[in-house]
């Protein structure tokens, strides 16, 4: 179970109305990973940005020491540093969690650039392949079509090696197959129990092709109540101050706006019914104000539990989980639901 770190100026009590008490900071989101570590949480994300936001391996980097029980899993955007450097960089960090780093990996375009998706997705799976040999402390004799390689591991990595677990998520058949090739845990964004079920049999029968296995995960948003009446009431809020035009402008700042998978959200959410849910409890209306997942779990604490139960019977072992404001709602979460998960 992890939380969400809100480095990516993604924190509001109503989407759309910025309060700077809430915006990115080293102190605001310092406040975030602590209370999921007191929480009780396994793991935190800490998304990556250009525009928005600040910097996710200097944040990570920093508040590392700070912790003690929990991982965390730091973003990085493919293609903004040479691989071996980022490996180097990756084990580094490593070593200041006490073996406790994950790494998100993400293949959206980098700032001011424009690369189609197919190659986007080559580029991806060769930082990939460099970055995780060179983390096992190995020699690397490569030659592909956006790098080549060949040199020894630094000493930081022979003598720590380590084999980071890769999280990776896409929609797109590019992307699947670089999930199938290089990730260890697939990575989707809500839809229905049904579509999500297709999906991670696909992905098994590309990763069989491979010789691999992929565990899954699962990152949604959640609105947490005592009552279900408060917990719709809640959801509502977090929208009223959004229109259609502020809600199109927040979407169109992630530099993965057009992507299959954030596609596949506006599919979900005009798919809805007038109140926004597509199946019990899974509401789509967050998604009118932010790109990429765009969709929460609302209910009771034992509503809510029901629910990410069901995706564990269906063999999701890894959830990554935020709301609005993420402090609060950490807070909420950690005491009301994460005991109902624990003891069954």
């Amino acid at each position: 179970m992890a939380w969400f770190g809100a480095l990516c100026d993604d924190d509001y009590a109503q989407l759309g109305v910025v309060r700077p008490d809430l915006r990115s900071s080293w102190e605001h989101c310092r406040d975030i990973v602590l209370e999921a570590e007191r929480g009780g949480f396994d793991n935190i994300l800490l998304p990556s940005g250009y525009d928005l936001g600040i910097d996710t391996t200097s944040f990570a980097s920093s508040i590392a020491p700070l912790t003690s029980k929990m991982s965390l899993l730091v973003a990085v955007r493919c293609g903004e540093l040479w691989p071996p450097q980022l490996a180097r960089q990756l084990t580094t960090l490593n070593q200041t969690l006490g073996g406790r780093l994950t790494v998100n990996i993400i293949s959206s375009d980098l700032p001011g650039e424009k690369l189609d998706g197919p190659a986007r997705y080559r580029r991806t799976l060769e930082v990939m392949t460099i970055v995780r040999a060179i983390m096992r402390g190995q020699r690397v004799e490569f030659d592909g079509e956006f790098h080549s390689v060949h040199l020894d591991a630094p000493r930081i990595c022979i003598e720590n090696p380590v084999d980071p677990s890769f999280y990776f998520g896409g929609l797109s058949d590019e992307a699947r197959e670089v999930a199938a090739a290089g990730a260890d845990v697939y990575l989707m964004w809500p839809d229905t129990e049904d579509m999500i079920a297709t999906t991670m049999d696909d992905l098994r029968a590309r990763a069989a092709r491979h010789h691999r296995s992929l565990r899954f995960g699962y990152r949604c948003h959640v609105v947490v109540r005592d009552t279900e009446d408060e917990a719709l009431a809640a959801a509502r809020h977090l929208i009223a101050a959004v229109d259609e035009e502020e809600g199109a402008r927040i979407r169109a700042r992630s530099l993965d706006s057009q992507s299959a998978g954030v596609r596949r959200q506006a599919e979900l959410r005009e798919s809805s019914a007038g109140d926004g849910f597509v199946e019990p409890h899974l509401w789509t209306g967050i998604g009118r104000a932010r790109s990429g997942c765009g969709a929460a779990i609302v209910g009771t604490p034992r509503q809510v539990a029901d629910k990410i139960n069901r995706y564990r019977d269906m063999g999701i072992t890894a959830f990554i989980l935020s709301g609005y404001p993420h402090l609060d709602e950490c807070t909420r979460f950690a005491r009301d639901v994460l005991p109902l998960l624990r003891n069954g």
